[in-house]
């Protein structure tokens, strides 16, 4: 109130405050404390009238208020307008408030305000937003959550609200913080003190804007209406058109909305057209405008546009025409992106699910998939792999519901899912579905990329297995296949190269792996620019091959080189950072640069951590690398707890077999024999020793 008085004070002739918003959101509230309060405190000696600016004629309103409050006898011979004038012109001296409610149209009462006297106030309440130069204007927003709380806790008490806080919360989030919302449900749990505030959510969501809870049930409201009927009479003002667009409009998540979003479900309509509905709802407060060509639905409005649906003839045709738009964002979706092109897609991401959850029925055959896959590369770029395998487990379903068993689609989706997998670790799970696609593709007698790729995936798999020998023919089986179908500097050909590169420097055949990796680099920058993700792994993959040749200075250029490359394109606590992290770590580690290692290492673990769970064998190799470091320090206690984790876990994700896991077991013992030795000469506490003989006897 303090804000509106201030503006109401203002020295210019005549200040006109408006309060605008959507129905619901307290205008009248807000103006009625607001003269309450100012005839008590006796600001305004002229007294303050109150005018109906919603189906009452505001110049008879006058008219009679002058004569029943201030005994003026206008000439009742003269037109309205005159009569009014005289009102005013015999009003009481002092200070006068003038409130018009709910106004519809300004011009129905500009003929009607009292004269250009500073001592003459108007106040203002409508749902419109654009009123005039000449006003100021004063947007009310919905509730905070404090707020919102405290107005449950002001109907049915405190010890009822902290009993079910967060229960408290959600119904206030369901509501959208509306105060109007807000105050029926509360007055609805008032009446019913038995009623559970989960069983009332649960009510609420069933029915929505129908629930009786929504709809004005105490007289002593100063709201005259539901929610429902508040909106009605807002949507009464549009045309037909502007409602079309309401109507699509709710099809939408419940999220910011990218106009372009909408401007491509309406491709054919006239953009100047589109422009104009899209300000009649912003102006009639059923739709708000954000920044950077962005708007939002409130929750009860979309559910208000939503039961009007039924009501549209175009229906089937709004849902077509909403699904294609997303679908064809989620197409554009790259599988590798870099931060900005996370921060580029990420406004469409609701709305791609809520075409993936309800609306796949309105997707042809060709792209039923498209918006599993888009959402699935979203969060798989980022490290996000527990959100982006309920997708793409969702995306196999349904093409195994909807297409033919050997539907390249359903191959496709196998072999997402299994990248997903051993992105995870979980190589068995993997391998499974890559088996099963690659046997979709050989009954269809064809070769593919997508083929291709599911083996050159296949091989990554048998090599983080440590079965090499599997790995070089499907990797060799790809190069060839690639090399008869493609340009020479396809990147393809040069992940394949990378591919092929790594598994020859895990065999220590670091000759054959830097000639196939300065060819992979070429072409990844030749065809993609430097600053690429695929770029930035090939340089790791350099880095890595001549810390193993002691070529330190070299490989130390090379992983800060890429460190910073890789913040810069994927975000600081991307998985990719993490291994970053650890390789510059393990450098200075070989370097006994321990001081400089030590934090990258603690760095690394935590984004994995964070990123990956905690089953992982890239959180493995960190712990063990981690434990070597502590172990090189003399921090043995530290490094003995991480040597036996590491060594346990490599076991349970890899095998007994795997080289990683037989890398990890050495280095364990190696660290309890010297512990052992070093225990003899008297420099470990008895009961270590015990602990370490007993480890190495088991």
């Amino acid at each position: 109130m303090d804000i509106l008085h201030q503006q109401l004070q203002t020295t210019e002739r005549v200040a006109i405050t408006s309060i605008t918003g959507m129905g619901g959101i307290g205008k009248t509230e807000l103006a009625l404390q607001y003269a309450r309060h100012h005839l008590q405190q006796k600001t305004y000696s002229g007294g303050v009238c109150w005018l109906e600016g919603r189906g009452v004629d505001v110049g008879i309103q006058i008219v009679n208020f002058a004569k029943s409050q201030l005994n003026l006898d206008p000439p009742e011979d003269c037109d309205l307008q005159t009569q009014v004038r005289y009102c005013w012109r015999n009003w009481l001296q002092g200070d006068v408030l003038v409130i018009f409610d709910d106004v519809v149209d300004y011009q129905e009462i500009s003929d009607f305000l009292p004269p250009g006297e500073a001592r003459f106030k108007v106040l203002i309440t409508t749902r419109q937003k654009y009123l005039g130069q000449f006003f100021h204007r004063l947007e009310l927003e919905v509730l905070d959550e404090d707020a919102a709380l405290e107005l449950l806790v002001s109907f049915v008490g405190k010890t009822r609200i902290q009993g079910e806080r967060e229960e408290a919360k959600a119904l206030c989030a369901d509501l959208g913080f509306l105060p109007l919302g807000l105050e029926l449900v509360a007055r609805y749990l008032e009446r019913k003190p038995d009623l559970s505030l989960a069983k009332a959510r649960q009510r609420l969501q069933s029915k929505r804007l129908e629930h009786k809870s929504l709809e004005r049930f105490s007289q002593d409201m100063t709201a005259e209406r539901g929610v429902s009927a508040a909106f009605e009479l807002s949507w009464q003002e549009l045309d037909e058109d502007e409602r079309e667009l309401g109507r699509l409009l709710s099809l939408f998540a419940p999220a910011v909305i990218p106009w372009s979003l909408v401007e491509g479900c309406l491709a054919e309509v006239d953009e100047e057209d589109l422009e104009d509905w899209q300000s009649s709802l912003v102006g009639a407060s059923l739709l708000q405008r954000l920044e950077g060509g962005s708007y939002q639905l409130h929750p009860l409005i979309r559910e208000f546009f939503r039961g009007k649906l039924s009501e549209s003839n175009s229906v089937e045709e709004m849902k077509r025409s909403f699904s294609q738009a997303v679908v064809a964002v989620a197409d554009e979706i790259p599988q590798t992106l870099t931060r900005e092109q996370v921060l580029g897609f990420e406004p469409a991401i609701p709305h791609l699910e809520e075409v993936a959850v309800n609306l796949t029925d309105w997707l042809t055959d060709d792209n039923l998939i498209l918006p599993f896959i888009g959402l699935g590369r979203f969060y798989d770029s980022q490290g996000l792999y527990e959100q982006a395998i309920p997708w793409c487990e969702q995306c196999l379903k349904k093409a195994q519901s909807r297409l033919e068993p050997r539907h390249s689609d359903v191959a496709r989706s196998l072999n997402n899912l299994a990248f997903l997998y051993y992105s995870q670790g979980k190589f068995t799970k993997a391998e499974l579905l890559y088996i099963e696609a690659l046997e979709i593709y050989k009954q269809q007698l064809k070769v593919t990329h997508p083929s291709i790729t599911i083996l050159n995936n296949l091989a990554n798999l048998y090599d983080s297995q440590g079965r090499y020998m599997e790995a070089e023919a499907l990797y060799l089986e790809v190069l060839d296949t690639y090399q008869q179908i493609l340009e020479t500097e396809n990147p393809n050909i040069a992940t394949t190269l990378n591919n092929l590169a790594f598994l020859y420097y895990s065999q220590g055949r670091y000759k054959e792996a830097e000639t196939l990796y300065l060819k992979a680099l070429k072409i990844y920058q030749k065809k993609l620019g430097k600053a690429h993700p695929s770029v930035t792994r090939s340089l790791n993959n350099l880095a890595n091959l001549y810390q193993s040749q002691e070529r330190y200075t070299e490989a130390e250029n090379l992983y800060i080189e890429v460190l910073e490359m890789t913040r810069q394109l994927l975000g600081i606590d991307h998985p990719s950072v993490a291994r970053s992290l650890n390789n510059l770590a393990f450098l200075y580690y070989s370097l006994e640069r321990y001081i400089e290692a030590e934090p990258l290492y603690m760095e690394a673990l935590k984004i994995y951590k964070q990123k990956l769970g905690y089953a992982h064998p890239d959180i493995t190799i960190s712990l063990n690398n981690l434990a070597c470091l502590y172990d090189s320090q003399g921090r043995y206690t530290e490094a003995e707890s991480l040597y036996l984790e590491a060594v346990t876990m490599f076991v349970s994700q890899l095998g007994e077999n795997h080289p990683h896991t037989e890398k990890a077991r050495q280095n364990y013992q190696s660290f309890l024999q010297k512990v052992a030795n070093e225990n003899r000469q008297g420099e470990l506490s008895n009961e270590m020793s015990l602990q370490i003989i007993s480890q190495m006897e088991n």
